[in-house]
């Protein structure tokens, strides 16, 4: 009801295999993915999505420990809401990701200030205290991942298949060595890194710029 209300076309599905009938017939904008289903959990069907679709994702679960958000994230889900939450902080949920995926897919994204980092999606074009940056088109593309993820942690797999496409699963190697060039083309001192930082075991963020 609080979705419709604001504009929202909904679609319900009561499992997951309806689920992944109705995502295939309709492509919707967002997934709403409980993990609690009566014929299969939501980390599978959140597999299953990913396959064959980008479609964005976000997880309701009455799970609150770190392992079972970061499992939903490796899976490809693009954010995780634990139960008990209000419907604004849905909402406002909704409306990121929703903004998140149509910058991804435009490239209209305003530039991305953080600092003296600037980052203009339109020009593609990377700049530090007023100096422009050369990047490599992986590494553009990891930069701006990052960019349009700006404060939350993207889990190395969810890296991997959003820069270099699938089939690079595990090769988290490739994606190291990728962000250690762009530590050192952009961070003033890239063993203690100002912009890309590290979650350990986990991923990488960057640092969202100061209100």
């Amino acid at each position: 009801m609080n979705l419709s209300r604001r504009g929202y076309r909904v679609l319900q599905a009561v499992d997951g295999l309806g689920a992944l009938d109705l995502i295939e017939r309709e492509a919707p904008d967002l997934v709403l993915l409980d993990l609690m289903l009566p014929d299969m959990d939501g980390y599978e069907v959140c597999r299953r999505i990913r396959e064959t679709s980008g479609v964005p994702i976000i997880m309701l679960t009455a799970r609150a420990e770190d392992a079972e958000k970061v499992r939903g994230l490796r899976l490809g889900a693009d954010d995780y809401v634990t139960k008990p939450f209000s419907a604004e902080e849905l909402l406002a949920r909704i409306a990121a990701v929703l903004r998140r995926s149509e910058a991804a897919r435009t490239g209209d994204a305003g530039p991305f200030e953080c600092g003296d980092l600037r980052i203009d999606f339109g020009q593609r074009r990377v700049t530090v205290r007023g100096r422009d940056v050369d990047l490599t088109p992986t590494e553009y593309k990891l930069l701006a991942q990052l960019a349009a993820n700006a404060g939350r942690v993207m889990v190395q797999e969810e890296l991997l298949r959003r820069v270099w496409g699938p089939g690079y699963d595990g090769a988290s190697e490739l994606l190291h060595s990728a962000i250690r060039r762009l530590r050192l083309r952009i961070e003033e001192d890239p063993a203690t890194p100002r912009w890309i930082l590290t979650r350990r075991g986990v991923g990488y963020l960057l640092a969202k710029p100061a209100a």
